[in-house]
């Protein structure tokens, strides 16, 4: 029979942590925040990406504008993501799906029913333009994590309930640059005070995936469902 306690692996972490992260961040090379004198074309370049927001927001990429809007409000408060949108990007619900069925095979190699605990830890996921081009221009990239309770039932079927989180340290890499456009003059709008780096968060509770390994939501519950609401701490890490 099922037994009610929920166990850790036999390694004594939860299934599935192997290799994940314990924190999200990652920090990067940029200068403080109004540490540099702002030059004339500094205050040009700000004022033409204020243009954007709206632009994007007309041509339906509404995330993207989002995000960007935030970084010239320079407030640098937390930003809150649909985060059952961005969980049904291809690349993301691919990486997620990896890590459940990595999951289902950790609890039956257990070789008895039981409930067990799971957490993948922090790890990043790429989105692509392909993908979606709104989570693309919004994000590139973010890093997930889901945790929760892999059940093994008599007859081998494995049910998992679970929580998806995403974190991003949102900026613009000094040094980078994507089709050739160089990312070092926006991360200059942080560094002379025109912008600020933010961090992008989101989750979504009450998700469950089932033992056919597709990755269903039932009920699922956002902890802050409005998209972009500011917030002056990040979400929950535990």
């Amino acid at each position: 029979m099922v037994t009610s306690s929920t166990h850790e692996g036999t390694r004594g972490e939860p299934l599935g942590r192997s290799g994940g992260r314990a924190e999200p961040a990652i920090p990067n090379g940029n200068a403080a925040h109004a540490s540099l004198p702002a030059r004339p074309r500094d205050r040009v370049l700000r004022a033409a990406c204020v243009a954007v927001p709206p632009l994007w927001t007309a041509l339906g990429v509404r995330h993207a504008a989002g995000t960007l809007r935030h970084y010239l409000r320079g407030t640098g408060r937390p930003y809150r993501v649909d985060a059952r949108a961005l969980l049904a990007v291809p690349a993301v619900r691919q990486e997620v799906d990896r890590r459940l069925a990595e999951w289902r095979e950790a609890a039956r190699a257990l070789g008895e029913p039981g409930a067990y605990a799971a957490d993948s830890g922090w790890r990043g996921v790429l989105i692509t333009r392909r993908g979606s081009a709104d989570w693309w221009l919004a994000l590139r990239g973010a890093q997930y994590r889901i945790s929760g309770t892999v059940r093994v039932h008599e007859g081998g079927s494995v049910v998992s309930d679970y929580r998806f989180q995403v974190h991003k340290s949102w900026n613009f890499d000094r040094g980078e640059s994507e089709f050739a456009i160089p990312f070092t003059p926006f991360a200059r709008l942080h560094e002379t005070g025109l912008a600020r780096e933010f961090t992008v968060v989101g989750e979504v509770d009450g998700l469950v995936d089932g033992a056919d390994g597709g990755g269903r939501a039932e009920d699922p519950r956002e902890s802050c469902p409005r998209e972009g609401l500011l917030v002056d701490t990040p979400a929950r890490e535990g």
